[in-house]
């Protein structure tokens, strides 16, 4: 059985974190706090835009790299005056990595200057843009959320009818921090997909993608926007508006097997014990593991906290056998067909002593590709480990996602094209178990498991349920390239 190499991509990625501060004389300086601590929602770009109430000015500095790259001098946050300030990690999905599209995105529309930032991804953009197009409105990115920005634009009223209006337009996943001159405006999608939290410090509050932002800086978590919900914040009050007549909470499941950080709280969910009781359910589906496994050596860092419920289930030592390098950043050695075949060593290492004559069970958080599962079971046979049983602490990932993650088409999907025998075969591993959908759902303290009539998640990845209409997809318009000028990096 021959089965397609597929590269690149090794892992989903998350589109984007949003950050936002009301009311603090420190304003830019925390929300690059934030952007840090949100760092690993996305690593091409980052952003900041502040608005200074005296002056009346906005100000504004975005660059293409992490946020200790783009922000390294102590005088760039110091020239972003204002009590208010928004910003954005990006991991592009829907647009190139290209400074044109580093949030968050400024312009100037009749009710004021407003900047947006935006994580998630719209799957009507296409067909929007031909729209506003067609009224004579003017491109500059190639990002979804310059669409956003346009209908704000485009619409009458206030500049919160603006956005009410704009928002029953677009479809897709999404969370929003809108900066103006006199507030800023927090939204959520009416499934609440994409995450957006809200905190206070002292007399400051805070919007961030997940609650780790707000602990960077000491602020306290007051509660998750509910999906649907616009927030408005300025210096009288905090409103929330719900414009939906429909909204049901269906957050992204993989926010809790992969995306946010272990520390960070979801919905009241703590991610870290979610994974861990995960890897407990993994176990109580795999019945038998026990008396054919040595030891549970996770793959780093991901796979940490599944692989300790794991081994509490089955009862046998849990172990790092594989040593992570939390340096590697971005490699300073072209990939040339020579050393392309060591970038797993880069990241990741075995821990020989513990791993040699052993029986081990493996513990991934998901497979896309494959291709970074084939170098590390590789790796580990040749430091003499006798038996590797891979178990994977989410189902198999068989629908590609058009919601703000970057998975690959379902042609390149491993479980979109072969049986799970297939897989272990092409893996070279000894056995492969997934866990059950319904065991995900146990773990997240469903106890019958997913609603099949009223799913309580967004998980299409594994079932190719899609919550919201793919409109651009059914139409038959495709990605393309939404900009003719092409900016190199």
């Amino acid at each position: 059985m021959t089965i397609r190499t597929f590269i690149h991509v090794k892992k989903p990625k998350d589109e984007c974190a949003v950050f936002g501060v009301f009311n603090n004389n420190e304003a830019a300086a925390l929300t690059a706090l934030g952007l840090h601590a949100l760092q690993h929602r996305g690593q091409d770009s980052t952003g900041i835009v502040s608005f200074n109430s005296l002056s009346k000015n906005f100000f504004g500095h975005r660059g293409m790299g992490q946020v200790s790259e783009v922000f390294n001098n102590p005088n760039i946050i110091k020239k972003l005056e204002g009590k208010s300030s928004i910003g954005h990690n990006r991991y592009g999905t829907t647009g190139e990595s290209a400074l044109k599209n580093v949030q968050p995105l400024f312009s100037q529309i009749k009710t004021g200057g407003i900047a947006i930032a935006h994580n998630g991804n719209l799957t009507n953009t296409a067909k929007l843009k031909k729209e506003l197009i067609d009224k004579g409105s003017i491109f500059q990115s190639t990002s979804d959320t310059e669409v956003i920005l346009h209908l704000i634009s485009t619409s009458k009223g206030s500049l919160i009818e603006r956005i009410i209006d704009s928002i029953h337009q677009i479809k897709g996943a999404y969370s929003l921090i809108i900066l103006s001159e006199e507030s800023i405006i927090g939204v959520r999608d009416p499934f609440g997909i994409r995450p957006l939290v809200l905190g206070k410090l002292n007399e400051s509050y805070v919007l961030s993608s997940e609650s780790c932002g707000l602990d960077i800086i000491g602020a306290k978590l007051i509660r998750d926007v509910e999906a649907g919900e616009v927030i408005i914040i300025n210096k009288d009050e905090i409103k929330s508006i719900k414009p939906f007549k429909n909204s049901t909470l269906r957050p992204c499941l993989f926010e809790y097997i992969y995306f946010s950080r272990p520390d960070s709280i979801l919905e009241g969910r703590n991610v870290y014990q979610v994974r861990k009781k995960i890897g407990q359910e993994l176990a109580k589906e795999a019945t038998n593991d026990s008396k054919k496994i040595d030891i549970v050596v996770p793959i780093p860092d991901s796979g940490i906290a599944s692989a300790l419920g794991y081994s509490e289930i089955i009862k046998k030592p849990f172990e790092f056998g594989i040593i992570r390098n939390h340096y590697t950043g971005r490699t300073f050695i072209e990939p040339t067909n020579q050393v392309r075949h060591l970038g797993v060593r880069m990241k990741h290492n075995p821990n020989f002593v513990p791993l040699k004559n052993k029986n081990i069970a493996l513990i991934d958080d998901s497979i896309v590709r494959g291709t970074t599962s084939v170098k590390i079971v590789e790796m580990l046979k040749n430091c003499g480990v006798n038996e590797i049983h891979l178990r994977i602490a989410s189902p198999p990932v068989k629908h590609p996602c058009f919601y703000g993650i970057d998975t690959p088409s379902e042609e390149e999907l491993l479980a979109a094209n072969y049986s799970v025998e297939e897989i272990a075969s092409f893996l070279g591993v000894d056995s492969l178990r997934f866990i059950t959908l319904d065991g995900v759902y146990k773990a997240l303290g469903h106890s019958t498991g997913r609603n099949k009539e009223a799913p309580q998640f967004t998980d299409h990845y594994f079932s190719g349920d899609y919550p919201v209409k793919l409109v651009d997809k059914n139409i038959g318009i495709g990605p393309e390239q939404l900009s003719l000028l092409i900016e190199p990096k």
